[in-house]
């Protein structure tokens, strides 16, 4: 019963702190209304009627409170209810007041709107102002940008580009309008670059056109200042020790005094002003596209640009026209247009940072040397005109001149004029091969004729005639040699003045020019001038007078060539006995041609005499001679009698001439009469000669008897006695043999050094034997019972026999 007793006391005091909770209204209530529910039997009843009692309790105290304070509650609501008429006076009273207050304040609410929206509009007018004057650098910049694109001040307007870009637009890139300025740089940027790349296309093309003008004016430029450095040496009074060669056929005086010809007072014109590539070309549209470009960040796509583009203009410049080698002016346009362009590519060289390097315009020049080089030589092939080819050679020298004066390379190109001296040489040479040609056909080949000392004057002045009678002049006289020799002295002095314009303004030594000159004019004796001698000499219209002619003049242009070498001499100061001197080959060039001119003097008399050869008409079957000798070879030995006279009558102004015509005449007259001993041989060796008579033979010998009276009448002063007759000793001989019938002494005596018939070759014999008894047969069919015609058929049949032995035996020996 305790124990229930203290389980209902500890609920009862459960629920009173239950109760409390609740009265305290703290939430939430879960945890607490979950304590009434605990495993208590009884447990929500017992909280139920613990909660009445206590809600009762609660009234009762509320109940005693308001009876305490119901008296002080019913004087308040009376006054208040006296107050109640007061507080309707005072209403109607403030409702009155504001009314009147409200019409009294509209107009000040009016002003009070009126005065907000204009601190509202001037707030907005600095706001404005302020925006304002934060975007107004940025127009102000867009605009000077506008302005300078139509000023086409394009690099200032790249400057201004960047600031607006990087500067201004940053700090109102919230404005639309900003945004659309900032939209329209790259376009701008982008026309800039078209607009300057224009300008560089219009440059390049222009420079394309006018770069023969721009070369031809800086050549001429490298003309004035080395004339103008010459000048200057030339007053200074430096002595000249070699001379010295400038442009243009001014020849600086040597220390022998001797100028070119050119140089004239009437050649000194007044220097006129040269103008300068800077006054020719501007140069503008390059740097302004170099620098919009370097701007942009794309130099080195401009740079790619420039040099390609120059070099495809290098390739056009560098191909010459077809007919270039036809003019000079052919020629100077070309080195004018490559002169411009690299004068060109040198100032952007050492006036632009990059755009082009020394090692580009080294391998562009390079390129463009081998092309020159070979174009030169390609072209220079074709000139025939020494003229031409010397106004090229001056061109190369100004051209390699002027591009030297630039720093560029040309050793190349003086190697070039070694060649370019060469085609000269032998243009030099064509040309003088016509001269020679024409002096041959205008000579007549005789004596020149002098009536008086003037003329005799005229003469000498001209070629350095050594005259047998010294002093003692008479007139009229004939000059051994004839009008052509001191033509040709003339014209190979001419040659040398052409060879020696060649060397000048090419700085080469005197010793250089020495050996030049002399080379050159061995080529003129030995190739051109001998080539025409013998080509005159084998020419059918010279006759035989004429070939002695020619050996006359060989032999004076021989003994002239001694004057040639002094002339060299005196124009480069070199000593011909000099180490290494060149000597002139003209002494065999002579020589040559004067053997060559005996040997066609030999050959024409052989032909003249096969002429009169071809007229022979003889009856190889005559039974008797005519008595006299035949009319073809009397021609003949009438015709040889004129011709040996005609060289015994040539003139002799020395011993030496007198000598060689004697000695041409002599060996003339002895081939002469070899060559006619010969052809009558063979006249009765010949094979279709099948039969000869006694009367034949006969006949025969009466002609070989004139020629042996002509070689024994002296023709040719000189011979030593029976020297001519010697050239027919063979013929007579054989003739002899036949006349004679001498068989047995001929057999008997063969091959003895004494022997009779010493020159009888039995071949011979026995091909002239055969023949008559060939034609013995023919003549005694009818007669061969005669007695003396049998035997001496038996005697020829015999010797025929022994002689065909001896020459088996002949042939089994060899």
């Amino acid at each position: 019963m305790s124990e229930m007793q203290s389980e209902e006391d500890n609920g009862d005091k459960i629920y009173e702190k239950v109760c409390a909770e609740i009265e305290t209204l703290e939430l939430p209530l879960g945890s607490t209304l979950s304590s009434v529910y605990d495993d208590q039997p009884n447990a929500h009843q017992r909280f139920m009627e613990k909660l009445d009692t206590r809600i009762r309790n609660h009234d009762r105290e509320i109940e005693k409170m308001c009876n305490f304070h119901h008296q002080g509650f019913v004087d308040a609501i009376n006054e208040l209810l006296k107050v109640r008429a007061d507080a309707e006076k005072l209403k109607v009273q403030v409702t009155d007041t504001n009314q009147e207050l409200q019409e009294a304040g509209k107009e000040v609410i009016a002003k009070t709107e009126e005065t907000i929206r204009c601190r509202i509009h001037q707030r907005n007018i600095a706001t404005v102002v302020d925006k304002l004057q934060l975007c107004l650098p940025a127009l102000e910049m867009y605009s000077k940008l506008k302005e300078q694109m139509s000023a086409k001040r394009y690099y200032s307007a790249l400057k201004t580009m960047d600031q607006l870009e990087h500067l201004y637009l940053p700090k109102v890139s919230q404005y639309r309008f900003c945004q659309l300025m900032g939209e329209t740089l790259p376009k701008l940027r982008e026309g800039i670059k078209e607009v300057s790349m224009s300008g560089l296309k219009d440059f390049l093309e222009s420079i394309r056109k006018h770069s023969d003008k721009i070369g031809e004016t800086a050549m001429k430029q490298a003309q004035l200042q080395k004339t103008f450095h010459v000048a200057l040496h030339r007053q200074t009074n430096v002595a000249y020790r070699k001379p010295m060669y400038i442009i243009n056929g001014h020849v600086s005086e040597g220390e022998n005094g001797i100028k070119s010809e050119s140089q004239t007072p009437e050649d000194e014109e007044p220097e006129e002003e040269v103008l300068s590539v800077q006054d020719l070309v501007d140069f503008t549209p390059v740097y302004r596209c170099l620098h919009i470009y370097t701007v942009l960040g794309d130099k080195e796509i401009f740079e790619n640009y420039y040099r390609k583009q120059r070099r495809k203009q290098a390739r056009l410049v560098l191909q010459p026209q077809s007919n270039m080698h036809e003019t000079v002016e052919g020629y100077r346009k070309y080195f004018s247009q490559i002169v411009g362009f690299f004068v060109v590519e040198d100032h952007i060289l050492h006036v632009t940072q990059g755009l082009v390097t020394g090692s580009y315009t080294t391998e562009l020049w390079t390129m463009a040397q081998s092309k020159i080089i070979a174009a030169l030589r390609t072209h220079s092939s074709y000139c025939t005109d020494p003229d031409l080819v010397l106004e090229l050679k001056n061109l190369i020298v100004v051209f390699a001149d002027t591009l030297q004066g630039y720093g560029f390379p040309v050793s190349r190109l003086f190697d070039l004029l070694y060649e370019v001296r060469d085609k000269y040489n032998e243009t030099l040479l064509k040309k003088w091969a016509g001269l020679f040609r024409d002096i041959f056909e205008g000579d007549n080949y005789s004596p020149i004729p002098v009536a008086n000392e003037e003329e005799y004057r005229a003469v000498i002045g001209k070629f350095p005639f050594q005259d047998p009678d010294g002093d003692k002049l008479y007139f009229p006289k004939k000059l051994p040699m004839s009008q052509s020799v001191p033509q040709i002295y003339t014209q190979v002095k001419e040659f040398i003045y052409a060879s020696l314009k060649f060397s000048e303004s090419l700085h080469r030594s005197s010793t250089e020019i020495d050996d030049m000159l002399r080379k050159s004019t061995n080529l003129l004796l030995t190739r051109t001038l001998s080539s025409g001698l013998q080509n005159l000499i084998k020419k059918p219209h010279i006759g035989l007078t004429e070939l002695v002619q020619i050996i006359i003049n060989t032999t004076h242009l021989e003994q002239a060539c001694k004057y040639l070498e002094d002339f060299i001499t005196n124009i480069t100061n070199i000593s011909p006995e000099t180490v290494h001197t060149t000597r002139l080959y003209g002494l065999s060039t002579f020589k040559d041609a004067r053997h060559a001119a005996e040997e066609e003097i030999y050959t024409k008399l052989n032909q003249k005499i096969d002429e009169f050869i071809q007229l022979a008409d003889y009856d190889w079957t005559m039974s008797e001679p005519d008595g006299r000798a035949s009319g073809y070879l009397m021609d003949l030995i009438n015709f040889l009698r004129s011709t040996f006279q005609v060289f015994t009558n040539l003139p002799n102004n020395s011993k030496d001439h007198g000598a060689m015509s004697g000695k041409v005449a002599q060996t003339a007259c002895m081939s002469a009469c070899k060559h006619l001993s010969t052809s009558l041989t063979q006249m009765l060796l010949d094979s279709e000669l099948k039969q000869i008579s006694m009367g034949a033979i006969q006949q025969f010998n009466l002609d070989v008897i004139q020629c042996e009276v002509f070689a024994s009448s002296d023709p040719v002063p000189g011979f030593q006695e029976d020297t001519l007759q010697l050239a027919f000793i063979d013929l007579r001989q054989l003739l002899d043999l036949f006349m004679i019938w001498d068989w047995s002494t001929y057999l008997a005596d063969y091959g003895q050094p004494n022997s009779k018939y010493l020159r009888v070759n039995p071949s011979t014999a026995l091909i002239l034997l055969e023949k008559m008894k060939d034609m013995s047969k023919k003549n005694n069919i009818f007669a061969q019972f005669r007695k003396n015609d049998r035997d001496r058929q038996k005697l020829i049949d015999t010797v025929v026999k022994q002689l065909r032995s001896l020459v088996n035996g002949m042939s089994q020996h060899s």
